[in-house]
């Protein structure tokens, strides 16, 4: 059954809602201090991928959305590997510093990006470490997350749904105030209206978030993110597989996301996960990373 939580509640979440009310603008662009970038060899590319903490620890694997990368979690990723754990994320495929990962470098090479490639490089990624993980999948991610674990439910810890689309098949249906318009749009024009509204800042970012996320788009190819698109029109019902998972289910959520909390609330019970509400909007992990990481640290507590 899906529980639904206070935002704060006793000392330690007030301090987290605290630091999560001081952060400051910085350059989005730097990693965490004590992090190592490499690539990694994944079926679809040479993936940019990040580490923080010793490799003989517990992994938590970060995987960012579309149009997103690695850094939407550099705020959280200290106090993980501070925790205990060895921390891991990657650009997908097609993603910034991701970019040259692609259909083409598959065997067969294949003209789009499908759940094929995404997943088949996630579960490659999770297979490189000893032993399952903790996963956490933002958004498009939460998708492939889901559909990673239906195939290779040993190699997973705990699955952590953040912003994940909360409807099966045409997803964007949902959304608020634009749904219904979403159903004609292909992935060219589709694509277009997230670059464009990303660009215009309507999620309101700071100055250097918003420097970075424009810098990002210069990378980002955008057959990728037309590619996505596609596919978030064409999600798997993977409910029951989740439902029966026997491992720590968790969905997180802003209290303005663009789906309505209603879908979130129905989608986290029908997978039998807790839920828990943070202030701000689609990116918990950058608006609420102290509070977020707090909840993740007590699920892996809990779940031994």
């Amino acid at each position: 059954m899906a529980q639904e939580e206070p935002r704060s509640a006793g000392g330690v979440a007030d301090d987290a809602t605290q630091r999560d009310a001081e952060i400051r603008d910085w350059d989005w662009a730097v990693l965490p201090e004590g992090s190592t970038s490499s690539r990694f060899a994944a079926p679809s590319g040479g993936l940019a991928m990040v580490t923080m903490g010793k490799p003989q620890n517990p992994r938590v694997v970060l995987v960012p959305g579309a149009t997103g990368s690695k850094e939407d979690f550099a705020v959280m990723m200290p106090e993980l590997a501070e925790a205990g754990f060895y921390v891991v994320s990657y650009d997908l495929a097609g993603q910034y510093e991701s970019a040259a990962a692609g259909p083409e470098n598959l065997v067969p090479s294949r003209r789009h990006y499908d759940y094929e490639l995404f997943v088949n490089d996630f579960i490659a990624v999770l297979e490189s470490g000893e032993g399952p993980s903790h996963v956490v999948g933002y958004s498009f991610a939460a998708i492939l997350a889901q559909i990673a674990y239906s195939r290779r439910p040993e190699l997973f810890r705990s699955l952590t749904l953040l912003s994940c689309p909360p409807l099966t098949g045409q997803c964007f249906r949902g959304v608020s105030r634009i749904g219904r318009f979403t159903g004609w749009a292909n992935g060219r024009v589709g694509a277009a209206m997230m670059i464009w509204g990303i660009r215009r800042n309507v999620n309101k970012v700071s100055p250097n978030r918003l420097r970075f996320v424009r810098n990002r788009f210069r990378i980002t190819r955008r057959q990728s993110v037309r590619d996505i698109y596609e596919l978030m029109k064409n999600v798997p019902d993977l409910r029951p597989a989740i439902a029966a998972a026997n491992v720590p289910k968790f969905v997180a959520v802003g209290e303005h996301d663009l789906w309505p909390l209603g879908l979130h609330r129905q989608f986290a019970q029908s997978i039998g996960a807790r839920i828990l509400v943070y202030r701000g909007g689609h990116s918990p992990s950058e608006t609420s990373p102290h509070q977020f990481g707090r909840d993740l640290l007590a699920m892996y507590a809990a779940g031994g």
